[in-house]
């Protein structure tokens, strides 16, 4: 199966790796994004599974993994609401941090550093957060995440739309102007389109479900989720059938 970590990728990160929990650090934009990008995920995963949104153990039992993990941002809330969490990234050094974290934290979490393609389980909930931008071919890497999930499992996927709106607000506003991201970060001609996203998916017996918008509103500096606005940052889940 083809590899889908990109080094040069890698060495953009690892640079930085060190610094996944400082808030106000090269990662603060996830730090700043992450409430609402949980609340789209639990929604999904609560709706799929017939669980209750407002538990406070509401993913309680289901293995979930996350797919470039980085730090473990997104791992450690998920296992506060009880998933059995697993962490994979190609960065040895973000897995390093994400480990000692977890541990300070008092948080059990598996932590795998490798690529999708070499993890040997299956899950009940895959993630693939801001990641496929970053890959050497994202239809290969869509059809290992497929193969990462449980039949009748549920995979969500977010990243960036392939536009001019997405090059002015993604590469020069954030990179050059609100220097949220060390530029070079993202390279727009490997942002993915929906229409893309949802072909991968489906040619990897995946059925898209939801695709929902990922805003930020610079008068209130608040990020939010929109049911219409998927030119920048969006979100898409979709399940894998039984």
């Amino acid at each position: 199966m083809t590899n889908s970590v990109d080094q040069k990728e890698i060495q953009q990160f690892s640079k930085d790796s060190l610094s996944w929990w400082d808030e106000k650090g090269p990662f603060a934009p996830l730090h700043r994004l992450n409430p609402v990008r949980l609340s789209y995920i639990k929604a999904q995963i609560c709706e799929h599974y017939g669980r209750d949104v407002k538990a406070l153990k509401a993913l309680e039992g289901l293995d979930v993994l996350d797919i470039g993990c980085g730090g473990g941002l997104v791992c450690e809330p998920l296992a506060r609401l009880g998933a059995n969490t697993t962490g994979a990234d190609a960065d040895s050094q973000a897995i390093a941090v994400a480990k000692a974290h977890a541990d300070d934290n008092g948080l059990d979490i598996t932590y795998e550093n490798k690529p999708a393609e070499d993890i040997d389980k299956q899950f009940d909930v895959v993630l693939a957060l801001e990641i496929i931008e970053h890959v050497k071919e994202p239809s290969a890497f869509v059809a290992s995440v497929a193969g990462r999930v449980k039949p009748g499992g549920l995979v969500i996927f977010s990243t960036l739309n392939r536009n001019p709106k997405s090059f002015l607000l993604g590469i020069v506003a954030a990179e050059y102007i609100l220097r949220w991201v060390p530029a070079g970060t993202h390279s727009w001609n490997k942002f993915i389109k929906p229409s893309e996203l949802s072909r991968f998916a489906r040619n990897a017996a995946l059925k898209p479900h939801n695709i929902t918008g990922l805003i930020y509103n610079p008068v209130s500096d608040v990020f939010s989720l929109s049911k219409t606005d998927i030119d920048v940052n969006y979100l898409l889940s979709a399940k894998k059938p039984a």
